[in-house]
């Protein structure tokens, strides 16, 4: 029997796939790490995307297929049970209710055909045998604690009817619904904007000291590690690098790429240029969307998504979105490109927009492109890389056949993803973090001159994250090209973008050069969102 709740021992993992098929071994993605994780602790596990960190804690509760993965040596141990050797049906005891697991992408977690309510009902009676109907006020409960704006109205909302923030929210909510013993949060506050992000872990805190519950958190954010965790591993190549206590591994790191994760984001605040010329202009932009309820659907009331905004955009600079998660940040973006309907007037590049339809839109599209939040609902699991991210040249009939994976290995290699071997490859095949460049990658190869992010460096850990916006910032220069940076994180905002908009529920509360704001906000919930992104 082990002392530790949870213990690592030599612990491999390898990925079967096409490789075994074909006679080739298994591709080893975890080469035999050890930790442990006591009662009531909180162990961070930290490093670079397909590091080997989700698939170590997937494998906790055994949640990867296993036609594709295999473990070929060391062990797992739970309350002193080998995972690795229990029966599945041993194990659905342990998953739900000793084992609650918050995933990194929420939208592919949740069932699209099933209401919010359904989905946390379910897990409320498969656990405890909780009727609906008596269950429904535990579940407002935990839809408000973990600040769902509106939670009651949100009941019959379906997962594709809420922003990415919201539905990570109700990923929460339904991991902590049955109060585990052991929570593991792979990348739990990625999609929450810096205000929420503080609400969740102080929820998790009070959880963890209510329950005694244990947390194996996976992050991308040292300033979050610094917060909650008593002790980090830090992995690369399925090996664990470098680990300890939060305070000694932070603050004495030994190896030279955990000193990369502990930098600040590169370079200085762009300076906002009022004389360049506007190439993209929103005035009074409104996005509403119906609520309905009964049995025949009938629209009861609106969600004002976006309420009557308006910006400027000008050529060669960054404009940066950022506000609490369901503020309207992403629809704005969408309705700006034309793929949210909207009210109000879009100016691109001295044209009106609002009145075209698709076929007059599509020579314009390739002059606006959007990187999606959720890359691995943005990209097709049945084709390849290659056909993916070379998608838009063929629509746009850009170059022929034979100089196209060219094109696409280039694009590739600008957004980190350089390995030949990439191409003939599937999304499934990929970390989340990885998929994140292949959508950067699809956008650039196109070149456009505005391009939309919308949270893209969510799941990138950071030092993928500075070379990312070195890449940005260089490409900006080269190609002169316009941003709208969506982000919660005002850091990589801050060395990004020359103008910032923050918006709340749908508007916008405060708008002016990133300097001015960062350095003299007027807003009370400007300064909110200002102390707890730098805090720390």
């Amino acid at each position: 029997m082990t002392g530790h709740l949870v213990e690592y021992k030599a612990f491999r993992a390898a990925f079967r796939g096409k490789a075994e098929n074909s006679g080739a071994a298994p591709r080893e993605v975890v080469r035999g790490i050890d930790f442990f994780i006591d009662e009531n602790e909180t162990f961070a596990l930290v490093g670079e995307s397909g590091s080997g960190k989700t698939v170590s804690a997937q494998a906790l509760m055994r949640l990867i297929n296993e036609d594709w993965i295999c473990y070929p040596g060391g062990e797992i141990l739970f309350q002193g049970k080998n995972i690795l050797a229990i029966k599945e049906e041993e194990l659905r005891e342990f998953r739900g209710r000793d084992m609650g697991m918050i995933f990194q992408e929420p939208m592919t977690s949740l069932n699209p055909l099933h209401t919010i309510e359904k989905q946390l009902a379910e897990s409320l009676f498969l656990h405890q045998g909780i009727s609906r109907q008596k269950g429904r006020p535990l579940i407002l409960d935990w839809l408000t604690r973990v600040g769902l704006r509106d939670a009651g109205k949100r009941l019959g909302a379906y997962p594709h009817e809420l922003s990415g923030g919201e539905r990570q929210r109700v990923m929460i909510a339904l991991a902590l619904l049955n109060k585990p013993r052991l929570l593991i949060a792979d990348e739990p506050t990625t999609a929450l904007d810096v205000t929420i992000q503080d609400q969740i872990l102080t929820l998790i805190q009070e959880l963890q000291n209510e329950l005694g519950m244990a947390v194996l958190f996976i992050t991308h954010n040292l300033e979050v590690v610094r917060r909650i965790a008593g002790r980090v591993a830090v992995m690369r190549d399925g090996k664990i690098i470098e680990s300890g206590t939060v305070k000694s591994v932070f603050d004495s790191p030994r190896e030279e790429y955990t000193r990369l994760l502990l930098g600040d984001a590169p370079g200085t605040i762009p300076r906002s240029d009022t004389s360049a010329p506007a190439v993209a202009e929103a005035r009074d932009i409104k996005v509403y969307f119906p609520i309905k309820k009964g049995f025949l659907r009938r629209v009861k009331d609106h969600v004002r998504a976006v309420d009557g905004v308006s910006f400027t955009l000008r050529r060669g600079q960054s404009l940066g979105i950022a506000g609490e998660s369901g503020s309207g940040k992403t629809t704005l973006g969408k309705a700006l490109l034309m793929l949210e309907k909207s009210s109000g007037s879009i100016v691109i590049g001295g044209r009106e927009i609002g009145g075209l339809d698709e076929k007059s839109l599509r020579p314009l599209r390739r002059r606006m492109q959007i990187i999606f939040q959720d890359p691995y609902g943005s990209l097709n699991p049945r084709m390849t890389i290659e056909n993916i991210v070379g998608e838009g040249l063929f629509i746009h009939r850009l170059c022929a056949k034979e100089e196209r994976r060219a094109r696409v290995r280039k694009a590739l290699e600008e957004a980190g993803m350089g390995d030949e071997a990439f191409l003939d490859r599937y999304p499934n095949e990929f970390s989340g973090g990885q998929r994140q460049r292949i959508a950067l990658a699809r956008s650039l190869i196109l070149e456009p001159e505005i391009l939309v992010l919308d949270e893209p460096t969510s799941s990138l850990d950071r030092t993928i994250q500075f070379q990312v916006v070195k890449l940005l910032r260089e490409l900006q220069e080269r190609r002169n090209l316009s941003y709208i940076f969506i982000s919660h994180d005002l850091r990589l905002v801050r060395s990004l973008c020359a103008d910032l908009i923050i918006m709340k529920a749908g508007k916008i509360v405060e708008a002016g050069p990133t300097a001015d704001i960062l350095e003299n906000p007027k807003e009370d919930y400007t300064r909110e969102l200002l102390r707890t992104a730098f805090a720390g």
